[in-house]
């Protein structure tokens, strides 16, 4: 009786190290997505930190002593070229015009008297009605009433530019900036300029940026020709990209840096773009010939560097440290050694494998 119940006590034991067993022997293999390297010709570029003017910046001056009588614009909007901007207190320079233009036209007939008295005095001495002295002394007076008009033109122009500096007016199409001089006060523009607001024009924008002499002699060995385009970055991590072509390079390097400036153009068209922001200049440089490209969100990093989890033929995970170039187009990089282009790795779940792990692969 006694064997019999010690049977019955240790035959659930039994059974259960039985199903342990059993569950131990089907162990579960996760399906892990994995892909293999692309491999294509890539360009490579270099990424130069830059900052933007405008096409023209100009400074409006008063170049008129007087009262700055009013502002014809609102500050921060869009003007047109001609378009009156300032007044500076004209009536000085209006009186001005006007006494010049009087000086004129009495010289203007002095002249003619002369001219009439020299050709009276030419008849005359035909008939030796005058001596050759009075004639020479007539043309002496029509070369210096003569002169005295061309004086007086000259103070006529003088004047009339003088009231026309009195309005200031808009040299192109653009922005203009607050005004900093206020309405009313005294400025003192014949004797220095006086800034009176900036106008900017922005239809196009320069993005400026500089290179290392060292990085120029590289690209540019062997003849090699830089590129006349690039991209310029704004934006959140460069989103807002704009195609810019190189229109100007310095002439010698800055021994203060060792850099050479270069300036890139583009069209900005929908005049968002300010004078003095920040962006980024992708410059190409070279070309990768059959690039080795991996999605770079499959990439993990520790102490070692970058690294990715390469499947074997047995679907077993292994650990795999590489070396990588430049990301192309915000999703792949380059990977210069660490794996093949016939090899597989995990694109996704990077978590969620381990070193040794078997696997049922699925491709994408």
């Amino acid at each position: 009786m006694k064997k019999i119940l010690y049977i019955l006590l240790i035959l659930p034991l039994i059974v259960g190290c039985k199903e342990k067993k059993t569950k131990k022997a089907v162990a579960f293999v996760p399906e892990i997505s994995v892909t293999k390297p692309v491999v294509e010709d890539v360009e490579l570029t270099k990424d130069y930190p830059g900052y933007l003017t405008s096409e023209q910046t100009v400074n409006l001056v008063a170049r008129v002593n007087g009262t700055l009588e009013s502002i014809k614009y609102e500050p921060g909007t869009r003007v047109k070229k001609g378009q009156i901007l300032f007044v500076i207190e004209p009536t000085i320079y209006k009186n001005d015009v006007a006494q010049a233009q009087a000086t004129l036209l009495t010289s203007q007939s002095q002249l003619e008297y002369s001219r009439n008295n020299y050709v009276r005095m030419q008849q005359a001495l035909k008939s030796d009605a005058v001596s050759q002295i009075q004639v020479i002394e007539a043309l002496a007076n029509v070369r210096e009433d003569s002169a005295s008009v061309n004086n007086a033109v000259a103070a006529l122009n003088t004047a009339n530019t003088n009231l026309n500096y009195c309005y200031v007016k808009a040299p192109f199409d653009g922005i203009v900036s607050k005004n900093v001089i206020d309405v009313g006060s005294y400025i003192s523009g014949a004797t220095e300029a006086t800034t009176l607001a900036t106008i900017y024009r922005d239809d196009k924008m320069y993005a400026y940026f500089n290179i290392s002499d060292n990085q120029w002699i590289s690209m540019t060995s062997g003849g090699k020709q830089l590129p006349s385009e690039i991209m310029v970055k704004l934006g959140t991590d460069g989103t807002e990209n704009y195609p810019a072509k190189i229109d100007y390079l310095s002439p010698d390097v800055d021994m203060s840096t060792g850099e050479i400036t270069l300036r890139a153009s583009f069209n900005n068209d929908d005049k968002l773009l300010k004078s003095g922001l920040y962006v980024s200049i992708t410059l190409p440089y070279a070309e990768d010939k059959n690039a080795i490209l991996v999605k770079n969100a499959s990439m993990g990093t520790d102490q070692l560097g970058k690294y990715l989890y390469v499947v074997n033929d047995s679907n077993t995970v292994e650990y795999r440290h590489i070396e990588v170039g430049q990301i192309i187009d915000d999703t792949m990089r380059i990977v210069t050694k660490g794996i093949s282009p016939n090899e597989r790795y995990v694109t996704i779940g990077l978590m969620k494998v381990r070193n040794g792990m078997k696997i049922k692969p699925v491709n994408e």
